[in-house]
């Protein structure tokens, strides 16, 4: 069966097009380099902070204490190994800090700091 097409061949036509809120935005990558911050205005008069680099992580450990550490270097993205090589901070990746090795446990393009346990 062809994707959009009725069973007699016919297309199926759409009953609207896309409204502004509903299009994807721009795709963002945190970089490790000094920290950059950008502020996106969103609906509702709301704002939004969005990390565009950073070098410091809150590493907690395993008795639950929290501390900023110096990240520096992405060893290894799960999702994406190019990611790791490039130095980009995602959700699931592990980086070296000054404690040691971590997992990055949060959205970092999308919450403004970098969060992350330690996995050693």
């Amino acid at each position: 069966m062809n994707k959009g097409r009725k069973i007699s061949g016919g297309r199926y036509h759409a009953n609207r097009k896309s409204k502004k809120y509903e299009l994807a935005g721009i795709p963002r990558t945190v970089k490790l380099r000094e920290r950059k911050m950008k502020v996106l205005k969103t609906r509702g008069g709301h704002k939004k902070n969005v990390l565009l680099s950073v070098n410091i992580a809150n590493v907690t450990d395993k008795k639950g204490k929290t501390k900023k550490s110096k990240i520096t270097n992405v060893v290894e993205t799960k999702s994406n190994r190019f990611l790791a090589r490039q130095n980009i901070l995602v959700k699931g990746a592990i980086i070296d800090t000054e404690l040691g090795k971590a997992r990055v446990t949060n959205r970092p393009s999308q919450e403004g700091s970098v969060n992350a346990v330690l996995i050693e």
